[in-house]
This record gives structure tokens, sequence and C-alpha cells, in this order.
């Protein structure tokens, strides 16, 4: 059995300086597990940013190849992480053992993606425009362009993803992959969890010969705000609620140096369902938009909260048979009581609003998530009523029905920034409401046709992102390989001699990678 020692994990050392003891707890049963975790003190927050701040010089000179072998590494560690540590995922998180095999080698591959990202260049952005002595009126110096790791990045955990979006999940990934070490602050609900993988990547760094401190992690609440305030970080990444990753925002952007953070909060990702896909499937998307809603327990970040759809005898039909749908699934153990407590009161300011309706779901008792659906009135969008723009992290979603055409497309006004929107429909539909796409494409950071947002592919194309609330910065992505986009700055040489340039800028192109040379794209060398 492999120990959880519990000690915060600090320059490729293991440190217990504090003496508060924090506890994971069993997720289906509230038994608060045996492993103590030493809360991190200032002091010992301070030594993990230095140390990630002193491996930087090094990691960053490292060659793409080396980077690249790092990450493939630590994709064989996950891989290789057996039954036991399934089982301990299964107890802090009570997700199913086939749901964390999936999602463990989800984990594995998105290193994997970054390896060949750093083996292809691209990430460098490279770009030259050579003198030219003999323009006129004035010359042009030699110009050259690619970006560099930001430095330092501080990583918080997320709760629903215990493995892709915590300990060596997207943004570590990504951070890594572009040269910035890590300090990972882990999720309260996981510790045991961020122990078992944080050991992985540790073996991992050391068969590669990477810096002590390429990566380094701490426990305990109370420690974020230091960590993002530590002047040696750079960035920060975060995947959580809307109050704490505004929180980060508002702390990084406080600091004598402010720094950009990258947090993805907050989202209710509409589905509209139009009058022609009714027609023509209305039960088989009513049971598809409650499979989805429930997945997982509806703990998602790209979970429908939001269904809208034309008033008609057809979408009130449809109604009915969602509801069906949902009376029909079960309860669900949620991540941990605190997800639990925050369902529940999402659920009863629904149900205190005199503008919306219950209309299925038993009653919530116990400690497991029944699924719930409600009807609002679309008012309620159209004057700003911020409850229906606040994400209920669970099981349920909302109905609403829209007049006309033209009303749907001021509904789609009245939404904040959101990860996703959703279409159903057949092409007629597409062809009559020609004007919901580029509506779409100013709310939210991916439009889907005839699916589900639930599921995010790890590919060059994905976004996962969106404008505010969704995430803090809508140009970035935390799924992908541009997220490697956000932990990276150009930096421009002029008139440097060759031979002092970095190896994506030479002349003899010695990485043979893609550059954008006097505006065009090529990997011809130079003379």
């Amino acid at each position: 059995m492999t120990q959880i020692l519990g000690h915060n994990y600090i320059g490729g050392q293991r440190s217990a300086e504090g003496s508060v003891i924090v506890k994971s707890v069993d997720a289906s049963t509230g038994e608060t597990l045996v492993h103590d975790f030493h809360q991190a003190t200032l002091g010992e927050v301070d030594r993990a940013a230095r140390a990630a701040a002193s491996a930087y010089p090094a990691f960053r000179a490292l060659s793409a190849e080396r980077r690249a072998e790092f990450l493939e590494a630590i994709a064989d560690e996950l891989d290789a992480l057996g039954d036991e540590f399934v089982a301990i995922v299964c107890r802090e998180t009570a997700l199913p053992a086939g749901r964390i095999q999936g999602e463990r080698g989800r984990t594995s591959g998105q290193m994997r993606l970054f390896a060949k990202v750093l083996r292809r260049g691209d990430f460098y952005g490279a770009r030259i425009d050579q003198a030219l002595p003999d323009r006129a009126p004035l010359p042009r110096p030699d110009l050259r362009q690619y970006r560099i790791g930001l430095g330092p990045v501080a990583v918080f955990g997320a709760s629903n993803f215990p493995l892709a979006f915590s300990t060596a999940g997207g943004d570590t990934a990504s951070a890594l992959a572009a040269g910035c070490p890590v300090v990972f602050k882990a999720h309260s609900g996981h510790m045991a969890t961020a122990e078992w993988v944080a050991d992985a990547l540790i073996r991992a760094a050391e068969r590669t010969g990477m810096p002590a401190g390429v990566f380094n992690m701490i426990y305990g609440s109370g420690v974020g705000e230091a960590l993002v305030k530590h002047p040696a970080i750079q960035a920060v990444g975060f995947t959580g609620s809307l109050q704490g990753g505004r929180a980060l925002c508002d702390m990084a952007a406080a600091r004598p140096q402010p720094i950009p953070v990258f947090a993805e909060m907050s989202s209710i990702n509409p589905v509209i369902v139009l009058p022609q896909a009714l027609a023509a499937r209305s039960a088989t998307i009513a049971r598809e938009l409650a499979a989805s809603v429930v997945q997982g327990c509806g703990q998602f970040c790209t979970n429908p909260g939001l269904v809208i759809g034309v008033r008609s005898a057809a979408f009130s039909a449809f109604i009915e048979q969602l509801a069906g749908q949902i009376n029909e699934q079960s309860a669900q153990t949620m991540l941990n009581a605190g997800t639990l407590r925050s369902y529940v009161k999402g659920l009863d300011k629904l149900l205190a609003h005199k503008g919306i309706e219950h209309v299925a779901g038993t009653a919530q008792q116990g400690n497991q998530a029944q699924p719930q659906l409600f009807k609002a009135d679309v008012s309620l969008l159209l004057e700003g009523d911020e409850v229906l723009q606040e994400e209920v992290f669970g099981p349920t979603t909302v109905v609403i029905e829209v007049a006309d055409q033209a009303q749907l497309s001021a509904a789609i006004h009245g939404l904040h920034g959101q990860l996703t929107a959703t279409l159903i429909g057949e092409m007629a539909d597409f062809e009559q409401f020609s004007e919901l796409t580029p509506l779409l494409e100013q709310k939210v950071g991916r439009i889907l046709l005839n699916g589900y947002p639930t599921g995010v592919e790890v590919c060059d194309s994905m976004v996962h992102g969106g404008p505010y609330p969704a995430t803090s910065d809508a140009r970035g992505t935390s799924v992908g390989t541009l997220a490697i986009d956000r932990f990276l700055r150009p930096v421009c040489f002029q008139n440097y001699p060759d031979s002092l340039l970095p190896d994506a800028l030479k002349n003899a192109n010695p990485l043979g990678i893609q550059r954008l040379i006097d505006g065009q794209i090529s990997d011809r060398t130079l003379g």
C-alpha cells in the first residue's frame, strides 16, 4: 500500500512545518479518512513559490524535446497508477471506477498531446521580418519574434474532475509545456488523490532530469491568497465557482504587479430546441437531454442548465416528455457535502422565485442529489433577473418558452457569457433560424449542433472557454492545445546576430518548424 505522508511538496522535498491538520472525507459515507494533511504555513507557501521561480530559468531553457519527454514520463506514471489508486479516488469523490479510469486516460492523454505540440513547434509563434536596408524613406531592421513561458504558475485543483482538471490536469500540463514551473494548490475534497498524482509527477521529473521545483504542491484552506499574491507567481489557472474565481481575479489585479488569472467559473449552457426537430424526434430529444442533465450527477461545467423553445403545442408536449424522463432518474451522491449544500441552496432559490415553476423531480432529502426540472417565464431573461444566470451545480435544468423567433433572439441577447450553447434542429430549422449562430458566437466559446454539451474532446480545435462569467478571459481555453497560449508571451529580437538568436528564429531553422517569414508561412532556411 502506498504511504500517504500528507506533507507539502516544495523544491523536490517534503515539508510539514504547520500544526494545522486537514482531513479528506469518504464522499459516500461522510466518514473522515485516516490520512493527516499538513496545511501549508505562509513560510511554506513562500518557499514553494520561490522554488518554482528558481526552477524557471533552467526549465524554460530546456529544449522542447526535453519538456516533451517530461510530459510523456508523467503520462506513463499516471497510466501505471493501479486499482488501489482508483479506489482512493472513488472514496474521496463518490465517482464510479469506470469514470475514474476514463479520466485517468484523458489526463495522461493531455500530457501526450502537449508533448506533440512541443515537438511540432507551432507554440513558438515564430515570425521573421528580414531587414530591408534599402527601403525608403527609412530602412527596416531585422525583426524576429517568438514566445516564451510567463514564469511560475499557480494552479488550483477542481472538485469535479479530480484528475483531468486537478493535480496533473490541463492547467498543469499546458503550463509545464509552456516552460512554466507550477505551484499546485490541492483541492480539499481529494487530497489523497492529489498526493498519489503528485508523487507520479515527481517520479517523472526525477527520471527525466527536471530541475527541482518544477512542480510543487501545497495543502490547506486559506493558503490561496498568499500564493496568488506572491511576487514570484506570474499567472493563475483556476476551475471552480464564480465567487472563488472572481476573488482570485481581484487579488491578482490588486497586486503591485498585476498578473493574469485564467479562471473557468460559471455557465448554464443553453440548449435551444427548434420546431422541426420537435416534429421529427421530440421523445428522443427529451430522453437524450435528460441523460445529459443527470450525467455525473450534473457535476459538469458544461451541464445543460437552460432549455429554450418556441411556444407551441409540440413544445408543451416536449416539456411533459422531459418531465417524465427527469422523474425516472435516480438520485446520486455528489462529490462532497459542500457540493450538495450548494446544490440545495440553488434549488431553494429556484423554488422560492415567483416567476419559476417546479415541474418534475421529487423533494430533496438525505445525502443524495435529486434531479429536478423547472419552468421559468421568459421575462426573467429579458429583464435581466440574475436567478436564471446563476449556475445550479447539479442535476437540474430550467425550461423557458419564447413567444416567437424574435423573442428567441432577444432571450439569447439577455444571456451572460457561456462555455457552450446547443442548437437542436433539422436543416430547415437552421435555415429559418440562421441568425442564431452569429448571436451565439458573441455569447459562448463552443456551439454544438444536435449534440449535448456534457463531454469535452481534448484536441487542437476545442475551445473550453467563453465570455465572462464563463471565464475570466474569453481569449483562452482550458481544454485543447491552445491552452498553452495562456502561459506564453511574445519576445522580439531586433538586429540580433544569428548565433545569439534562439533556435526557433535562427536562419538555418534547426528545429525544422513552420515560421512566418516576410509574411509567408514556410519551413525554409534563410541565407
